[in-house]
């Protein structure tokens, strides 16, 4: 049971990252129509703006200290960061110390202008192209954008430490009545699913409560009769389409600390997002959430060592199984709507 338990925590982890991917990409299809590869790679862009605000926080200065000497016998020089000058030594350790969240606001707007940049820069010109176009282009934007974060911040993975409050882990075991010490999970893991559930919910909230919302739904449906009420649809989608960057961005940003930010991360979520799209349902929001966690549980079960005695490599290859035969009993998906995905 412990393991289980287990199981399904690791599974609502990875799950969440496959649905905040997803969901930023349902909403462009939804909206637009672009199959957008390059949706990985705002997610990394997003875990780079935490790595970016993390080094810019941290950047400090030296001043000499006479009361302390170094080896030499020389007054020390003590490195100051600027933040801690600015605020004071405790506030200022404090802001650096939760660079991480505070990083989700500064990709916010980050975000928003890269996905207008890249809506009206390039991707509007590939509307009505077919959708093999589109994958070409947003995929070769993907390496672009790629390799000019390789450029600047290298090849290696940069660790990016969660606030100290949250490095610990969370005994589950001793709260369900196991014994203690049998059921250990991450506290930051915790923090990034329920994240992930208010930024889903946040979603979902706008598009059904308020006045754009319900006008961007009805432009999923019925494009042309939305426009010819006289909205400017297309500025309404633009928008949506910084949205669903922004959803990108602010995943990646929370998901820094748990795997540290590499050049080729967005390529590594973006492939196993659009199998949780394509088994949600094209074009489905429901769809593409609830399949992410589904099949991020269903891959935490597959990794489990007993399973992986009896079949071996079944973790790598269970996602697309269950999209195989997704596919093959369901075209439209789990939760798509009829005709998608079945001319």
């Amino acid at each position: 049971m412990d393991a289980i338990i287990l199981q399904i925590l690791n599974g609502l982890d990875k799950g969440s990252a496959y649905a905040l991917i997803a969901l930023g990409l349902t909403l462009i299809f939804g909206t637009l129509g672009v199959v957008n590869f390059a949706h990985g790679a705002l997610f990394m862009i997003g875990a780079f703006c935490a790595v970016t605000l993390n080094r810019l926080f941290s950047l400090s200065f030296e001043v000499v200290d006479p009361t302390k000497l170094d080896f030499l016998g020389n007054p020390a020089k003590i490195k100051t960061a600027y933040v801690e000058a600015w605020f004071g030594q405790d506030f200022g350790a404090a802001i650096i110390d939760w660079s991480v969240p505070l990083a989700i606001l500064f990709s916010i707007p980050v975000m928003l202008a890269i996905g207008f940049a890249m809506e009206r820069g390039l991707i509007k010109h590939f509307y009505k192209r077919p959708h093999a176009d589109q994958i070409l282009v947003t995929f070769g934007l993907a390496i672009v954008l790629q390799e000019i974060i390789k450029y600047f911040y290298g090849a290696n993975p940069i660790p990016t430490p969660a606030p100290s409050a949250f490095t610990g882990s969370f005994d589950f075991g001793a709260m369900l009545g196991f014994d203690v010490g049998q059921i250990i999970y991450p506290y930051w893991r915790m923090v990034y699913f329920a994240f992930s559930l208010v930024v889903i919910g946040a979603v979902f909230a706008f598009l059904r409560f308020t006045t754009f919302g319900m006008v961007v739904r009805a432009g999923m449906a019925d494009r042309e009769t939305v426009g010819l009420l006289g909205i400017n649809i297309d500025r309404r989608f633009t928008i949506m389409f910084g949205i669903a960057a922004s959803v990108a961005g602010m995943a990646g940003v929370m998901y820094a600390p748990i795997n540290s930010p590499n050049y080729h991360m967005g390529m590594d979520f973006l492939v196993l997002s659009f199998v949780v799209v394509v088994v949600g349902g094209m074009g489905s929001l429901a769809g593409a959430v609830l399949a992410g966690f589904l099949l991020g549980i269903l891959q935490s079960f597959a990794s489990m060592n007993e399973i992986k005695s009896l079949l071996p490599g079944i973790d790598q290859i269970i996602i697309y199984l269950i999209a195989i035969v997704i596919l093959l009993t369901r075209p439209r998906g789990l939760m798509g709507r009829k005709g998608v995905m079945e001319d």
